[in-house]
């Protein structure tokens, strides 16, 4: 397993992140303790949640349930001090959410304290704004995406009450470093501006989706990370489940997320399906798992701190944390670019 620092903090992060967000719904919390056990002890020091976990489905009822999972795994373990724990803030759009309120510095602090009250822990060693209070391209709204109608004063005094708010958690010990999520280039280098300009802490990283299918960090972005030293956190490196394969040709199998939450955020339509296929059929040449190949992939790319894995199985588990010790050769790498160009983005 291989281990990156997190932007210009000195915190070490596996290559490798657990992703949590179907316990409490797809796993018990048995199961989430013993995914953790099993993640820790093959080299994964990283994990990362948020209050909105579980997600399949997200509601009032289970609400904040994957963050007390954690919470109950690290009071029985001892190992909070060998784990590098994330979390995020919710914005606005979840009703029973603080009212779906957007992220303020009151939302912050109530935020942050409830989580570290669940997590059984009194620090994060990263906390992160979920989605921009302005808006944003990702799940799936890139097609209607318009930021002519966004007014940049509001955006900016965002960045500044949320700073600001931060460089006090920081200060008090609560919160070692701060990340972004579901962010642009332009809001990243905003923040970073606010941060130099006012002496505020600097953003480590940034959680968008990057996969096989889903590839536009490899452009703005990547130079963001390149000369800001921001390393990405790229969440659904396997597109939900679809660069499994288990999907093809109309599937649905029983307990998948998919059979939970319909087109697995806008993504099981049928423009993806040959892309899949396609890229199913290099793996299958070169005698590779599919799943393996595709996470092995997120580890190639210069820009990438953590891929944050997330299984229902200890099955699949165990084959996602197997790809830290897969290295693509450079004919994969040369079919994996040409699969790319026939099919640039079908999610």
């Amino acid at each position: 397993m291989k281990f990156h620092k997190l932007g210009r903090t000195d915190i070490s992060v596996s290559e490798i992140c657990l992703g949590t967000m179907t316990w409490g719904t797809q796993n018990s919390e048995a199961e989430a303790h013993e995914q953790m056990d099993y993640a820790f002890e093959n080299g994964v020091n990283f994990f990362d949640t948020a209050e909105l976990y579980p997600t399949t489905p997200p509601g009032p009822d289970t609400y904040g349930r994957t963050e007390e999972h954690i919470g109950t795994w690290i009071e029985k373990s001892g190992k909070r001090k060998d784990l590098v724990l994330a979390s995020k803030i919710a914005g606005s759009g979840r009703p029973w959410i603080r009212e779906g309120k957007p992220i303020s510095a009151t939302t912050i602090h109530e935020a942050l304290d409830a989580s570290l009250k669940r997590l059984k822990t009194d620090y994060l060693d990263l906390y992160q704004i979920h989605w921009p209070n302005r808006g944003h391209y990702h799940f799936r709204n890139s097609w209607t995406f318009d930021a002519s109608k966004q007014n940049r004063a509001a955006a900016e005094a965002d960045v500044v009450e949320i700073l600001e708010t931060l460089a006090g958690i920081v200060k008090s010990g609560k919160v070692r470093a701060i990340g972004l999520s579901n962010e642009t280039a332009w809001g990243t280098l905003e923040y970073i501006r606010t941060s130099e300009a006012r002496d505020l802490p600097r953003v480590a990283t940034i959680q968008n989706e990057y996969n096989l299918l889903y590839r536009p960090y490899d452009l703005d972005m990547a130079e963001v990370s390149h000369h800001e030293d921001i390393g990405l956190l790229a969440y659904s490196p396997l597109a939900a489940g679809l660069l499994t394969g288990k999907y093809l040709g109309g599937a649905k199998p029983e307990g998948s997320r998919g059979s939970i939450n319909g087109d697995l955020g806008g993504r099981l339509q049928p423009l993806q399906e040959p892309a899949v296929k396609a890229y199913a059929d290099v793996a299958k040449k070169h005698g590779l798992d599919f799943a393996q190949m595709a996470i092995a992939f997120c580890l190639t790319r210069p820009f990438m701190a953590s891929a944050i894995i997330g299984a229902t199985s200890m099955e699949q588990l165990k084959a996602d944390i197997g790809a830290a010790d897969l290295t693509l050769s450079d004919e994969v790498m040369a079919d994996i670019a040409a699969v790319y160009r026939q099919y640039p983005m079908p999610i």
